[in-house]
């Protein structure tokens, strides 16, 4: 047994991965002579290794860890998805030698971490504090200057290519201020590599500067009113939220969920077998005998490698083709393209792929098609390419050496369409309305990307990008590096046809081989039902659906911004009027100073700034003390309306069609419930009087109707029958009111009795459950104190305790398996499950959830893929999914009948799969604006 890490003990972190870029760039390419694998920089990374391993002075570590970034996505793109988007790509001979590094440390008997989701810095952060905390020291073997907001308190940086400390002076030197205030000044001045937006035009200088002046970031931003020059007193105050942000990013987690302990790093002898044995595979012959003679073993002998032969003919050729973009057709005449055509008639299956002018499918121009054969064998059709680069000055002219687009697509409609071949695609919802638009109707199809979703939900994303490099090995070439990002940014059609045909090629190659290797794995994970019944066969409703649009009345819009901007000048008024005095109702620090030090009303509290904090719930448990944060609630609620509904709406209506078209992201939840983006037309609020009359800008044209039918509490129905809640189940069975019968069942009140305040909390106790709702975060809904609150709670779970054995048995569920499941068996993977901290229980309220809300999503789903048999030859069109509820366009004559058949299909959309013991119930409703039918 080893002794516990404490007093004198001494960790060296090594950032692993700033090591592999470091020893690439400082040492000459380096190749293995037997099949010239690059290796350069794996030698580095060996050779520093060795060196801290073999250190004999007195900052030598007792304990020692190699840590590495997992992967490019972590927590912080949840944060900022741009984070770090501008970063290149690692250079083609270093991505072969990252896994390499790994193997090389577990050679050295060294620990290797990596934890999928965060950055190697946090792990790093987590162990020095953590050694520090236990009386020890830390080292980080590092020039990262991100890792410098560690310095102090017993952790040191050492720079392993100067072989310098860097201790809290040299972090003032490189900083202008100690290494508490770091993340400050690197929140404000950004970081182009990073992509950290920081404050525009303020570098690291003038960021010491600030923070040096005003103490810390907050202190700054809240006191932002006070500089003096003009030009930085704007910035801080227009950017101070995305200047928030930025420090979000910079800071490092020193919470990073371990599975290893401070003892577990303690110094271990390296192993002669296993660590010969690697560097001799790597043909390193001098740093083989100076580990050989350290551990008193004779070197490993490394041949010289033997003159290659020349590879026979009749040599098997291996199953998956290296990626060779030397080895993409470029298809530029007609009798080209119909010998693909044969070798796709013959084989009867293609990969294939659109480039187009602009990602909204209703706008897009066509500008090439890709196909792949086989691994390797894949083509670019080039249709729509222009000279120049389309400024004012620049061609419109098309590009000599492509083919005419109609006879290219003449010639593919009949094997796109083509009932024998299978079409397979990455994100086939996209291609099929780019060439819907062209008259051809692609189908069949196998879509990659939702093959993904049935297989890995709650694992990774799905973008092809993100499965190439996960599932591939392979990273595909960026497409900003063809057209650019920023203002400078162009359009596909003036990329040069070159460089097009590499990339989209490319594409297609990716898509192809990424259907070989899934097609195989949705029988062994049993998800086939889930993608060829709820994922597949939604493509093309969800694509009928976004091309037929929504109308939207831009005056009805217009008129409610105005009577909003009328609103909030009202508001503003009797917010002043309550204050005793005009400030900035907009403008938190000033808010705060009223209703803490002016009105001194209770529960303020500050932040590290010392500015009063007046977020939404603060405002909320004031309410009931004072009108005025009632009315700074009602402001910003209509000031939010404006900016994100009335104002924004009206820039999505499409100038051809008058109607906005939305897109709906199939694998936007990992529950299957889908997203609704450019415009979001699911989050329009409901619960108040303003809100819901957003919808009354939606409206059916001349003669039509809009039909709203909505599930009647779904969640809770399939909440009564997976916990198997007879009371629930009965309630339901009879038609009842299932709040007023949970309130009856809870608190002993008859039903004829109810009160509608009782009513609200069994009401409000019903849904939270569903989602894991605290006591805390009951009593805040409810305005109740929280020992009440989770009073009620108790005594929901006492009454109903089939709920909380349902709870434990599917938490159990998921630590066991990695996974929870829906009733119609779509896999929701929980890999935080049994993380510890902060996040274990978000990770165990979702695992709870998951099942309930994936069964309502994969009801609606089912439901939505009968619906236009259902009412074919109806003058009646599926044009909006909001979670339970959809709304149809339709004629006047015909409204019953929809309502009639749709009904029918959603009620029954369970059957036969699975049999509810609660009935379904479809409510629904019409009128001449979505307001008027929900």
């Amino acid at each position: 047994m080893g002794t516990t890490f404490g007093k004198g003990d001494h960790l060296h972190l090594i950032d692993g991965s700033a090591y592999i870029f470091r020893a690439y760039h400082a040492l000459p390419p380096l190749t293995r002579k037997s099949d010239g694998l690059p290796v350069g920089a794996v030698a580095g990374f060996c050779n520093i290794l060795w060196s801290e391993l073999t250190r004999a002075n007195d900052d030598a570590p007792t304990h020692l860890a190699v840590v590495f970034d997992f992967s490019a996505t972590t927590f912080r793109n949840a944060i900022y998805d741009a984070y770090k988007a501008n970063r290149p790509e690692p250079p083609e001979d270093l991505r072969p030698q990252f896994p390499l590094t790994r193997e090389a440390t577990r050679a050295f008997n060294v620990p290797c971490l990596e934890i999928d989701g965060y950055e190697a810095d946090d792990i790093i952060a987590t162990l020095a504090r953590r050694a520090v905390a236990a009386g020890g020291r830390a080292t980080i073997i590092s020039s990262d200057k991100d890792l410098m907001q560690l310095v102090g308190d017993g952790i040191l940086m050492r720079d392993p290519m100067k072989d310098r400390l860097i201790d809290r002076d040299g972090v003032i030197e490189k900083f202008g201020v100690p290494p508490e205030k770091v993340v400050d000044v690197q929140a404000l001045a950004g970081d182009s590599v990073d992509n950290i937006p920081g404050a525009p035009g303020i570098g690291i200088k003038t960021a010491a500067l600030l923070i040096n002046e005003f103490g810390d970031l907050e202190t700054l931003l809240a006191r932002a009113e006070e500089i003096k020059q003009p030009k930085r007193r704007q910035t801080l105050i227009e950017h101070a939220e995305q200047i928030r942000v930025s420090r979000r990013l910079v800071e490092l987690d020193p919470e990073t969920p371990l599975d290893v302990t401070l003892d577990d790093l303690a110094i271990r002898k390296p192993e002669a077998e296993p660590l010969l044995g690697f560097l001799a595979q790597m043909e390193f012959r001098t740093l083989s005998r100076r580990v050989a003679d350290k551990l008193g073993t004779e070197p490993p002998v490394i041949a010289e490698p033997a003159p290659l032969e020349p590879a026979s003919e009749d040599a098997d050729t291996p199953e998956a083709a290296p990626f060779d973009p030397a080895g993409y057709v470029c298809i530029r005449e007609m009798s080209v393209l119909q010998d693909w055509i044969a070798g796709i008639r013959e084989q009867g299956f293609v990969a294939f792929d659109t480039e187009t002018t602009s990602l909204d499918e209703m706008k897009a121009e066509l500008v090439g098609i890709s196909l792949a054969l086989a691994p390797g064998q894949a083509a670019y059709v080039p249709v729509g390419h222009r000279e120049g680069d389309g400024d004012l000055f620049g061609s419109d002219a098309l590009s000599e050496g492509q083919l005419v687009r109609e006879e290219v697509l003449d010639a593919l409609r009949p094997v796109l369409e083509d009932d024998a071949i299978l079409k397979i695609a990455q994100n086939m919802k996209y291609d099929a309305k780019i060439l819907a638009r062209h008259g051809v109707n692609v189908a069949p199809f196998d879509d990659t990307m939702l093959m993904s979703y049935a297989l890995h939900a709650g694992l990774h994303g799905h973008g092809m990008d993100t499965l190439s490099e996960q599932y591939l090995g392979h990273i595909p070439i960026p497409i900003k590096d063809l057209i650019g990002s920023g203002k400078s940014m162009k359009t596909f059609d003036r990329v040069p046809i070159t460089d097009a045909a590499r990339y989209a090629a490319e594409d297609a190659d990716v898509t192809l081989r990424l259907w070989q290797t899934f097609r195989p794995r949705l029988h062994r994970a049993r998800v086939t039902t889930v993608y060829e019944t709820l994922e597949r066969p939604l493509v093309p409703v969800l694509a009928a659906m976004e091309r037929a649009g929504v109308l939207v009345d831009r005056e009805t819009l217009s008129r409610m911004s105005n009577a909003f901007a009328q609103k909030m000048a009202q508001l503003e008024d009797e917010i002043h009027d309550l204050a005793g005095e005009q400030f900035n109702v907009g403008s938190p620090k000033q808010l705060g100073e009223i209703l803490f030090d002016k009105m001194s009303l209770p529960g303020g509290s500050k932040g590290k700034t010392g500015a009063w904090s007046t977020p939404a719930d603060v405002l909320e448990d004031l309410a009931t003390e004072h009108d005025l944060p009632a009315r700074v609630l009602d402001w910003r609620q209509i000031a939010k309306l404006k900016s994100t509904y009335t104002d924004a709406l009206q820039e999505h209506i499409n100038p051809e069609t008058g109607r906005v078209h939305t897109s709906y992201v199939q694998t936007g939840a990992n529950t299957g419930r889908l997203a609704s983006t450019d415009p979001n037309l699911q989050n329009i609020p409901i619960r108040t009087e303003e809100g819901r009359r957003i919808r009354e800008a939606f409206v059916a044209g001349p003669g039509m109707r809009l039909v709203s039918l909505d599930y009647s509490q779904i969640e809770l129905r399939i909440l009564a029958h997976v916990a198997d809640i007879a009371a629930l189940k009965q309630a339901f069975a009879d038609g009842l009111d299932i709040h007023a019968m949970t309130a009856s069942e809870m608190f002993g009140v008859p039903l004829d009795h109810m009160t509608p305040e009782v009513r609200r909390r069994a009401k409000a106790i019903n849904f939270g459950v569903i989602y894991g709702i605290s006591g805390f975060g009951l009593a805040r809904n409810l305005r109740i104190p929280r020992s009440e609150a989770q009073s009620f709670i108790d005594t929901y779970f006492e009454r109903f305790p089939g709920i909380r054995a349902y709870m434990d048995a599917t938490v159990g569920f998921a630590k066991a398996h990695g996974y929870v499941q829906t009733l119609f068996g779509r896999k929701v993977h929980t890999p935080e499950i049994n993380a510890k901290g902060p996040g274990a229980g978000f990770a165990r309220r979702g695992a709870i959830n998951a099942p309930i809300q994936g069964t309502a999503a994969d009801i609606i789903r089912r439901a939505m893929v009968r619906i236009p048999a259902a009412i074919a030859g109806l003058p009646a069109t599926m044009l909006l999914q909001v979670h339970d509820e959809l709304v149809f366009e339709v004629e006047a004559a015909a409204v019953d009948e929809t309502i009639a058949r749709v009904r029918a299909v959603m009620e029954g959309a369970a059957a036969p799969a699975v049999a509810l013991d609660v009935p379904l119930v479809v409510d629904a409703g019409t009128g001449a604006h979505w307001a008027e039918a929900h």
